[in-house]
């Protein structure tokens, strides 16, 4: 039976005040729920409207919590060298008992410089910073004592150990993740630089598949979510109106993060960025060439850099749970099947 589970990741990047973003963001993932996806998964920025507009992932979870009841809730990702590891063992053992095991949490270094500087940090300490603090979050989830024998994590994290996962964008990094036993987190899109404006987002992610295979320990079984830019609609030009809007608005941003960018022409654009758009027939074509997905046992879709409005994501959610999906393998459950989980990793 095949056991590939579809995912949801918003940005809440609406253009509205915070609160309405919130608001719409939760009305998604419900709409996702409805739709039978197996997962919903909400990313930190601090600070920047224009990033992410969610610094407090674990209150919004709890949020979105209250109001479904089955759809999986994850992070992707916490920046976790800016937390406390501790508060962090104690509100995600919390929120996972109040949600009913449906938590999932993917964790990561950052990467904005200016953002580091707010928490007292350099961008050059996040390495050691993370391995500190990661470190620190599994003694507590694993009730070890904390400061004095009598200090140990409450509520207990039962296997939240078990359900952590973690980004990268490189074949070292996915080395260090398979040798902890967590989950592989791939990006929608990573940077090209004029040298490498050649290859494919495929060929740069298989180098990290491999590697993360060839370290996870035996008896752990892979877990590997491929996040994917996805904008379905009715009509390819519907789709294609919104996603020049959007993929120009990011431009700068994108070309400041390393893109290599040959032109400004929308065909160019959607190849550079790696966005899927148009009509299910055509979604279904471009994510069928892309020879990564068959490897992965979650594939979690984002409209964002597409961003369109909340009414068309929507929209899109519909014909990806009636179209895109099955076309992939993915068969809607009537009950959540969970994730597989070893006894032993993390």
């Amino acid at each position: 039976m095949n056991t590939k589970r579809v995912g949801f990741f918003t940005r809440l990047l609406d253009d509205a005040p915070a609160g309405e973003r919130y608001r719409l963001a939760t009305e998604q993932i419900v709409h996702a729920e409805k739709q039978g996806f197996d997962s919903a998964w909400v990313a930190q920025h601090h600070f920047h409207r224009d990033e992410g507009g969610l610094p407090s992932p674990m209150p919004f979870l709890g949020f979105v919590a209250a109001r479904t009841s089955r759809i999986r809730l994850g992070t992707g990702i916490i920046i976790l060298p800016m937390e406390d590891p501790i508060r962090i063992a104690e509100d995600t053992a919390v929120l996972d008992l109040m949600s009913g095991g449906r938590l999932e949490l993917g964790f990561g270094t950052g990467a904005t410089p200016e953002t580091f500087l707010a928490f007292g940090l350099d961008k050059d300490q996040r390495n050691a910073a993370f391995n500190r603090n990661y470190e620190r979050l599994h003694e507590a989830w694993k009730g070890a004592p904390l400061g004095h024998d009598d200090n140990r994590l409450y509520p207990e994290a039962g296997s939240l150990a078990q359900r952590v996962w973690q980004a990268t964008f490189s074949a070292p990094g996915a080395e260090r993740i398979g040798l902890a036993g967590s989950g592989l987190m791939l990006s929608r899109t990573q940077p090209r630089s004029a040298d490498g404006s050649w290859q494919t987002l495929p060929e740069i992610q298989h180098p990290i598949v491999d590697a993360y295979l060839a370290n996870l320990p035996p008896g752990i079984e892979p877990r590997i979510l491929g996040s994917r830019t996805l904008f379905v609609a009715d009509t390819r030009e519907e789709a294609l109106k919104y996603a020049e809007i959007g993929l120009n608005r990011v431009l700068d941003r994108f070309i400041a993060n390393g893109h290599h960018v040959p032109d400004r022409s929308l065909p160019a654009l959607i190849k550079s960025f790696d966005v899927h758009v148009g009509t299910p027939d055509d979604v279904i074509a471009s994510l069928s060439a892309d020879s990564v997905l068959p490897r992965v046992t979650d594939l979690v879709f984002q409209a964002h850099s597409v961003d369109p409005p909340h009414k068309l994501i929507l929209r899109s959610l519909e014909l990806t749970a009636q179209h895109v999906a099955p076309a992939l393998g993915w068969a809607r459950q009537h009950s959540s099947p969970g994730i597989k989980i070893a006894a032993s990793a993390g």
